[in-house]
């Protein structure tokens, strides 16, 4: 996970670093424009940006993972056709509407890719196409092939920035991480808010190496990252029609160390995972469950996503009371559903390092409940605003202040296995986004 001494006192200074994550790996370009456009379904005037993410030269080497949820976008249809592809060139994104299950949905993103591609000199089947943002819509296909020359126009090789902020929808901040692999390096962004459950989650993820790594190999190490990070998270139990995580190798620094690589790839998806979740909607605190002593990795797995979905111990988390006794409900409620039968005597139950359960018995006591709120505030992104008008929440910072997490520690007693979930609290902001999301 990204270190806790990671602070930032203002967006300007947010920025500034971000820029420093931002080089691209050798053989990438990218650009971004943004037009005005009328939705079709609300006559509502909207704006749309476009975002290319091209290679100096198509590559064979190239890796996708896409949503589980089956209703899925057009995008991760023509997506899932593109893994059989002997190469890929460029990636086209737009945001604001997500292309699924809208009228001929297919007929428009394979448009947009055959514009592209006529643009950028390729086949069509080497454009990959995604989409984020409202379900149901009609892509404004002839405003967006409108938009194409200026987004190829744009492309340039120095800053995955624009990318990063190009592919956001609610989301307060664009997000970049990176890693050295010796001369080489890997670039990550990400997009993601809400409705995020994996598996995935809903979000876009574009991972960019100029390390040279055959297909196969990315693909498996891509599975082995993604199992670990955006598969360890969850913001609110929902999972998206359009999850995406797309990764790309140019090929251009030979000699790349397996391990090397596989440590990389995995810090960046686990740093960016964190950095979403981080960044969600309404979003006042960041969780991180561990959970040990499981007899499977599964039940480890279901265990900390129980207590992170839980609307009460979210709302709790998010009001900075300590109302621990909400952590026993949630997994006694998931392993009886689950494992009827199971014996939970050995339990251990901790909260920012306390010892605040054992032997069947909760371990409070003021001392205690003291230092578990102080725990809660040192966690907290920013404090909520009664809103003046009754109805409107003051919006979340637009950077992140800090990075560091409500650590809550779970010992089944049970068995060898062990699993960390990424989750976050439940706010008036989240409601209050969700209430007016198309509004």
């Amino acid at each position: 996970m990204p270190s806790t001494a990671l602070t930032f006192a203002s967006v300007a200074e947010h920025r500034a670093w971000l820029a420093t994550q931002a080089p691209l790996p050798r053989g990438f370009r990218v650009g971004a424009t943004r037009f005005p456009f009328v939705p079709a379904e609300v006559h509502k005037p909207s704006a749309m940006t476009l975002t290319l993410i091209a290679l100096a030269q198509p590559t064979s080497s190239f890796a996708m993972m896409f949503t589980r949820n089956a209703l899925p976008g057009a995008p991760i249809i023509i997506g899932r056709r593109r893994l059989a592809a002997d190469s890929l060139g460029a990636v086209l994104i737009n945001n604001k509407i997500s292309n699924v299950c809208a009228p001929d949905g297919e007929a428009a993103s394979e448009a947009l890719c055959a514009g592209a591609a006529s643009i950028l000199g390729l086949a069509p089947a080497q454009i990959l196409p995604c989409s984020t943002g409202v379900i149901g819509w009609r892509l404004p296909v002839e405003a967006m092939l409108g938009a194409l020359p200026q987004a190829s126009a744009a492309l340039q090789d120095a800053s995955i920035l624009p990318a990063a902020d190009g592919i956001v929808t609610t989301d307060l901040y664009a997000k970049i991480r990176r890693r050295t692999v010796g001369a080489g390096s890997i670039v990550g962004i990400a997009k993601g808010a809400g409705m995020i459950e994996p598996n995935l989650a809903t979000m876009l993820v574009y991972l960019l190496t100029d390390l040279d790594l055959p297909r196969e190999v990315l693909r498996e190490e891509l599975a082995h990252a993604v199992a670990g990070s955006f598969n360890r998270m969850s913001i609110d139990s929902d999972t998206s029609t359009s999850d995406t995580v797309v990764a790309l190798s140019s090929r251009a620094v030979p000699g790349a160390d397996r391990a090397a690589v596989r440590a990389a790839l995995t810090g960046v998806c686990m740093d960016l995972a964190e950095d979403v979740v981080r960044n969600g909607e309404g979003v006042h605190h960041v969780m991180r469950v561990t959970v040990a002593g499981a007899p499977d990795p599964e039940l480890a797995a279901t265990v900390g996503k129980a207590i992170v979905n839980s609307p009460l111990f979210q709302c709790a988390v998010c009001g900075n009371d300590a109302n621990v006794g909400r952590l026993v409900m949630a997994i006694g409620k998931e392993v009886g559903a689950r494992r009827a039968g199971t014996d939970l005597s050995r339990l251990r139950l901790t909260m920012g390092g306390l010892a605040i359960f054992g032997d069947g018995v909760f371990r409070l006591d003021p001392e205690v409940e003291a230092q578990l709120v102080a725990h809660l505030h040192a966690a907290e992104l920013y404090a909520s605003t009664p809103p003046a008008d009754g109805l409107t929440f003051v919006p979340s910072a637009r950077y992140p202040r800090h990075e560091r997490v409500v650590e809550i520690g779970v010992d089944l007693g049970l068995g060898p296995h062990s699993c960390a979930i990424l989750g976050a609290d439940r706010s008036h902001e989240y409601i209050s986004e969700n209430a007016d999301y198309r509004s």
